[in-house]
């Protein structure tokens, strides 16, 4: 029951991670404008995302442009268009690998053995994908932050950490979270498979001992009459 309960828990951590690697891969709150000094600018709000910018006016109108070239992005953002469209792939494989490594899932059949190698799998393919967004997340952070700080770079070129960077770190956070799950579901299950077939082979082994113990015994009264 305990099991079961874990598969649940991992499934629903692992269908939160997919839904949250798609929004933050079509997200466009990447790269946020920061209005420093004199370049304050209160109704404008302009977004910097891996497929368009976007441009916010008095929290009423937005205008969003796809890029027309990938050369037009930063090489961080280069990088982590490829990484997020990888990941989001990922976790939908991750998603119907757990689904069908499941417990209530009868089209893999009841062998409790190839159902825990589907849930490893499944669990080594969400933590990989966890990784997949964790790169990208913090490379696009990491060049913020120094570009934020670099006395060399204008005030209005400097931009701040966007929405979609702390989704995907939560997102990053929850999938690796779900992975461990399905691992530990997985090594359980191998563990009572385990003992569950050394206690019959015991079982057998005294049983054989208590026969070939007897048998003398009742060769040497036939011999004696």
């Amino acid at each position: 029951m305990a099991t079961y309960a874990l598969q649940i828990a991992g499934l629903m951590l692992g269908g939160i991670g997919m839904v949250g690697t798609l929004a933050v891969t079509i997200m466009p709150q990447w790269r946020v404008s920061a209005f420093i000094g004199s370049n304050i600018v209160v109704f404008e709000n302009f977004w910097e995302g891996l497929w368009m910018n976007c441009v916010r006016q008095a929290n009423i109108r937005m205008q969003c442009k796809v890029y027309d070239s990938l050369l037009a992005l930063s090489p961080d953002l280069q990088a982590s268009r490829g990484l997020m469209c990888a990941a989001s792939v990922l976790s939908f494989l991750a998603f119907m690998t757990a689904v069908l490594g499941m417990k209530c899932t009868r089209c893999t059949g009841d062998d409790e053995k190839v159902k825990g190698h589907i849930l490893l799998t499944a669990g080594i393919l969400f933590i990989v994908t966890g990784l997949l967004v964790l790169i990208p997340v913090s490379w696009v952070a990491n060049s913020i932050i120094r570009e934020f700080y670099n006395p060399i770079v204008e005030s209005a070129q400097k931009h701040e950490l966007g929405e979609a960077l702390y989704i995907g770190w939560t997102t990053a956070l929850v999938l690796i979270v779900g992975g461990a799950l399905f691992c530990c579901v997985s090594c359980a299950s191998g563990q009572s498979r385990s003992y569950r077939h050394s206690v019959p082979s015991h079982r057998t082994t005294h049983k054989s001992y208590h026969t070939e113990k007897k048998s003398p015994s009742v060769y040497s009264r036939s011999q004696y009459v």
